[in-house]
Order: C-alpha cells, then sequence, then structure tokens
C-alpha cells in the first residue's frame, strides 16, 4: 500500500492531457487512449448521457479490455462490463460489485476539447513501439567499431 507522501508525489506527477474537440469524441459511446507508458496504462474515455468518464482500460480482475465491454445501467448506475469474465465497474467511481477497483481518471471538457488527467502522454493512435537494431556481424580481420 502506498504511503501518503507516495500518494501526494504521484499527484503531482499527473497532468491534463487534450484528447481531442467533444465534437469528434462523443460520437462513440467508449474508446481506446493510448498511453506512452504502454499497454497496462491506456484509458478507456466514455461518452454516456452528454458525459465523459475514463477509467483503465484493462480490467483490475484479469486485464480484460474494457473498451469492448457493455455499458448498462441499473438502478441509475452507469456499469461497464467486462467481456472476458463479466465483472462489472461503476464508470464515475470504478467500483465493483465484486469488491475490486478501477482506477478512474479526472476528465473535464474545455473550450470545446475533452482533456484527461493522467501521468504520460495520452493519444488517440497508439504510440510508436522501439525496433531493437539487427546486429550486424563483424567481417573477420575488420577492428570493431566504437
Amino acid at each position: 500500500m502506498a504511503s501518503a507522501e507516495e500518494e501526494s508525489a504521484a499527484a503531482r506527477d499527473l497532468m491534463w492531457h487534450c484528447i481531442g474537440p467533444v465534437s469528434d469524441l462523443s460520437g462513440r459511446q467508449c474508446r481506446l487512449i493510448y498511453s506512452s507508458l504502454g499497454y497496462h496504462s491506456d484509458v478507456c474515455l466514455f461518452h454516456v448521457k452528454g458525459e465523459f468518464f475514463a477509467l483503465d482500460a484493462r480490467c483490475s480482475h484479469s486485464g480484460g479490455p474494457l473498451c469492448d465491454g457493455d455499458i448498462e445501467e441499473a438502478d441509475g448506475v452507469l456499469k461497464v462490463f467486462c467481456p472476458w469474465h463479466d465483472y462489472d465497474f461503476n464508470i464515475k467511481t470504478g467500483g465493483s460489485s465484486t469488491g475490486l477497483q478501477q482506477r478512474v481518471h479526472e476528465v473535464k471538457v474545455e473550450s470545446g476539447s475533452v482533456f484527461v488527467r493522467h501521468t504520460d502522454l495520452l493519444s488517440l493512435k497508439p504510440f510508436p513501439t522501439e525496433q531493437p537494431k539487427k546486429e550486424q556481424k563483424q567481417q573477420p580481420g575488420l577492428p570493431d567499431e566504437a
């Protein structure tokens, strides 16, 4: 469990990232937002009933893709259901009837754009991955290059 000092330091590292115009993002209930930190830091951006919400994209149970889950309202609570094991998560609080907790990310709409608060860069497109350099064979009798 993180100490109060560690949680405070993590909160200072959070930054607002512009995801795109409301007009572009409001047409779908859920979008995958890629993180430059990698697969396990991606975010689901939900647009339901005129509001935006954001949760970690991978289910806290087994890593299922929440962006592929069904979104339903039950007793006034909006939930996303993981497509792998049907675990439910409140899209506002991240809480689940199973006792699990999904991380929630703050969302704001400002000047016609949607912003998500996250520790690193976010994008609607995947970040390029660094390809390993091909190992070059050294020819016999030639010195190694420094």
